[in-house]
């Protein structure tokens, strides 16, 4: 029995890519009084002198810190209240799913579902105000020991991304489902062609050459009001030398702007598409009645 293949979904970065801010900036850092100036180049001494992976670095660093190894996993979701976002966040995603009203989608069941895979910190973002809007949150953990944050549980690279890609394309969103399961294309439950990832530099590349290798759709976001240009020579290297993306556009997420119109278009060809290949497969099992 083969799937009907008529979901859709956007997968989100989050740093720099729904937030302008590191999650941990407005958060954590903030509540121990820690300078995130001074905070990341710590992070990177580590990386670079002793070689630990990135992800690994900055949470060894919060547990250097007693008002940190103090809090519980419930503390870092009640900081999420905190976060910010770029323009148009978290409205947009009932205004996206909003594209399925007309009769024809309906019919189909053709949705559309919202996703976020982050190497911050699952527990922050679980408490923000995009959880409520997306099916599932993949991030960084941390362990606990008699209340109190202990160890990392879990960490998500840049190249472990395309994990949770995989996840959303077989259905296996639960960890103790092992994504390497073999499953045949026709019974995943959202196809690679039905996907777009939405990051915004270097450590998204992994998930932007999957995409594009899988028929995907890539997209590359920048924040606009970064007068240093980093944001936008992170994206613009990826669009036009690497050809990583198939569009960069600034992080503004309201009704109307470059991003939204980018979004809003790719996703109404995949659903048009949907509509399309079950039209032609009644076309095709049809079998004409015998002329009298």
């Amino acid at each position: 029995m083969t799937h009907p293949h008529n979901i859709i979904a956007i997968v989100y970065d989050f740093d720099h890519t729904l937030s302008p801010h590191y999650m941990q900036d407005h958060t954590i850092l903030r509540h121990a009084g820690i300078d995130p100036r001074k905070f990341w180049p710590s992070c990177t001494t580590l990386i670079h002198e002793k070689g630990y992976d990135q992800e690994l670095a900055y949470m060894k660093r919060l547990l250097e810190h007693e008002a940190i190894r103090a809090l519980s996993n419930q503390d870092l979701k009640n900081m999420g209240a905190d976060l910010t976002f770029f323009p148009g966040v978290p409205d947009c995603f009932e205004e996206l799913n909003a594209l399925f009203t007309p009769q024809e989608y309906e019919e189909l069941g053709i949705r559309l579902e919202h996703y976020v895979v982050s190497s911050g910190l699952k527990a922050i973002l679980d408490g923000s105000r995009i959880a409520q809007y997306v099916k599932a949150i993949f991030g960084c953990e941390f362990d606990e020991d008699d209340g109190h944050i202990s160890f990392p549980k879990r960490t998500i690279s840049h190249t472990q991304k395309t994990q949770f890609l995989f996840r959303v394309n077989k259905g296996l969103l639960d960890l103790d489902q092992d994504v390497n399961d073999h499953m045949p294309e026709e019974m995943r439950r959202v196809p690679f062609r039905h996907m777009i990832y939405v990051g915004d530099g270097p450590t998204d590349v992994p998930c932007f050459t999957l995409m594009k290798k899988n028929g995907g759709f890539a997209v590359a976001v920048y924040n606009a009001e970064d007068d240093s240009r980093r944001s936008f020579e992170k994206c613009y290297q990826l669009a036009h030398h690497a050809e990583r993306v198939h569009f960069m556009a600034p992080a503004d997420y309201r009704a109307g702007s470059h991003l939204r119109l980018i979004l809003e278009q790719h996703v109404k060809e995949i659903a048009n598409g949907v509509i399309d290949e079950r039209k032609q497969g009644v076309e095709k099992a049809r079998v004409a009645a015998p002329t009298p």
